[in-house]
């Protein structure tokens, strides 16, 4: 399957090789920057409002049981240039002007760091390492299939919708890959929100997201890579990620399991552990963002790699979780918001391609999902229900999305579709979900050895 994908984007990347992005249009107007701009004063004011409409937004759609991540993401496009900035355009320059989103990013960036972090702690390794052949094979054809049509779709929209000089094998590949993101937080979420997460269906979802996300994150490193490097460049970019990789599970890892094992008999995890703990993350995040690929990667290998069940793990995700999500998460939102303009789709053509967009990333995931379930045997209705949990892109496609555009491969309006596509792909999970199955009835999994998978 893999060496056929391979060839396949291989053929694509060479049709897509005589096409051109169009010339930028260089008559943009600029915005002024504010003459005596308190910094401090602005950030704060935003944080505060991004924090209580994230808040107000989440609370509404979980009230409308849906996730809470998809109104706090509407609430910051809400608080961005598509809502605010047309209906109050002096309110939106006080509230959010342009000089501090640097800060705001910065902000942003780092919770992002953090909760990658975290997403790398709930991962369970077990749970991969004991998957059998069946949830390998559906958790990479549900890669495979959505990353394939992603890059077919690149060569209708490359022309019209590529930034001026990037290269359509790089436009390509970032398309694939970001049709290809499964949500792991958010699929968890709707598992335990539907009581499914002890059932068979369950277990098979998580174990498929797990090494969705694992892979993911893989193939996105390679795109980074290739699209900030030359061809010899990039491969010493994926040379020195891999001698990262096993210096990260060979040499320290074990050095974390003896430390974290050193804690379990304490009832808290102390201030000297927890600064030698966030010392750690950032170091190790520096080491990936001077590698060449992203911060986030290290962060999120460090997670992994910290025993998924120990106390440690448990003290840390309980002590940060609330702070990365209540204060970090809605900065990242509004930071989003901000860049994301809907006023850019201003003609049918634009929402049509925004809608096939959508189409190709669903029928690529499900159905890549669908088929690959009932080949390993999966009832119809199990096979249908994981298809539709793994076309939740949420957070984490927005994290895919935001590298993309700043490393240029993206362009703003692109971003703006790929936006709304995770957010209705996110969206059409819970209310599909419950067409097929029904949650009100439902048997928990016979304990089996994870081999069954």
């Amino acid at each position: 399957m893999i060496i056929a994908a391979v060839l396949v984007f291989l053929w694509i990347d060479l049709t897509g090789t005589g096409l051109f992005p169009m010339a930028p249009n260089t008559g943009a107007p600029s915005v002024a920057a504010l003459k005596q701009f308190d910094y401090l004063l602005h950030v704060l004011l935003a944080l505060v409002v991004v924090i209580i409409v994230a808040r107000v937004v989440g609370g509404l759609f979980k009230y409308m049981h849906q996730p809470p991540v998809i109104g706090e993401v509407i609430g910051g496009i809400m608080l961005g240039p598509s809502l605010l900035g047309r209906l109050a355009p002096d309110i939106y320059a006080y509230v959010l002007p342009t000089n501090a989103a640097p800060f705001l990013g910065v902000i942003a960036q780092l919770g992002v760091i953090l909760y990658m972090f975290l997403v790398g702690l709930e991962l369970d390794l077990k749970i991969i390492r004991n998957s059998g052949h069946a949830a390998l094979a559906i958790s990479h054809a549900s890669i495979v299939a959505p990353f394939l049509l992603g890059s077919g779709l690149a060569l209708w929209i490359y022309p019209n919708l590529a930034p001026h000089g990037i290269s359509f094998t790089s436009f390509a590949l970032f398309l694939g890959v970001s049709m290809s993101v499964t949500a792991f937080p958010v699929l968890a979420r709707i598992l335990t929100d539907k009581k499914l997460n002890k059932t068979t269906l369950g277990a098979v979802a998580l174990t498929c997201a797990a090494i969705d996300d694992i892979t993911a994150w893989c193939l996105l490193a390679l795109v980074i890579s290739v699209v900030q490097s030359t061809i010899p460049n990039a491969i010493s970019t994926v040379g020195l990620t891999l001698v990262y990789i096993v210096i990260m599970f060979v040499v320290v890892k074990p050095i974390i399991k003896r430390g974290v094992l050193g804690l379990e008999h304490l009832t808290r995890v102390s201030e000297s552990e927890m600064a030698v703990i966030f010392v750690s993350i950032l170091l190790s995040a520096l080491a990936t963002e001077l590698i060449g690929i992203h911060a986030i990667f290290g962060a999120f290998l460090l997670g992994v790699i910290i025993p998924h069940d120990s106390r440690a793990a448990h003290d840390l995700t309980h002590r940060l979780d609330d702070m990365v999500r209540i204060l970090f998460l809605p900065a990242f939102f509004a930071f989003t918001g901000m860049r994301t303009q809907v006023g850019l789709l201003n003609s049918f053509d634009d929402w049509a391609i925004c809608g096939v967009i959508i189409v190709v990333a669903t029928i690529g995931k499900f159905g890549g999902t669908w088929i690959a379930a009932k080949l390993s045997g999966l009832s119809w209705r199990d096979s249908t229900g994981l298809g539709i949990l793994m076309n939740t892109r949420g957070l984490v496609e927005l994290i895919v999305l935001n590298i993309g555009l700043d490393l240029g491969v993206i362009s703003p309006r692109l971003f703006t579709m790929l936006v709304i596509m995770a957010l209705a792909t996110t969206f059409m999970a819970g209310p599909a979900l419950a067409l097929v199955i029904d949650t009100k009835n439902i048997t928990p999994a016979k304990p089996q050895p994870q081999t069954a998978l």
